[in-house]
């Protein structure tokens, strides 16, 4: 049996939905920072799977800057996740959203 980009684009398709039913439904700040990272990497998948199909470098390229983005995202958005549950460990992303002022 032979792996084809189709394998690949249903296996990103399938991190995804596992990464966006994460988003939806869990409520720990930390746990949604994963289920977004999930849900990048599984946007990379696709474009490399696209990119390999199409014979074409772009998507190789875009791969690049949606790591960049993605690293930049966790350093920011964890450093401050992580400080705000240090005072409260029990905070939810409902009790962060009352954090605006």
């Amino acid at each position: 049996m032979e792996v084809t980009e189709t394998w690949y684009l249903v296996l990103s398709a399938l991190l995804f939905t596992i990464g966006a039913v994460g988003v939806l439904v869990r409520r720990n700040p930390l746990v949604m920072f994963m289920c977004v990272e999930l849900m990048l990497n599984a946007v990379n998948l696709s474009f490399v799977a696209f990119s390999t199909a199409l014979d074409d470098l772009a998507g190789q390229t875009a791969v690049f800057f949606v790591l960049v983005v993605a690293a930049a995202e966790v350093v920011i958005g964890l450093s401050i996740v992580v400080a705000v549950l240090r005072r409260q460990p029990s905070a939810t992303v409902d009790d962060i959203a009352e954090l605006r002022g």
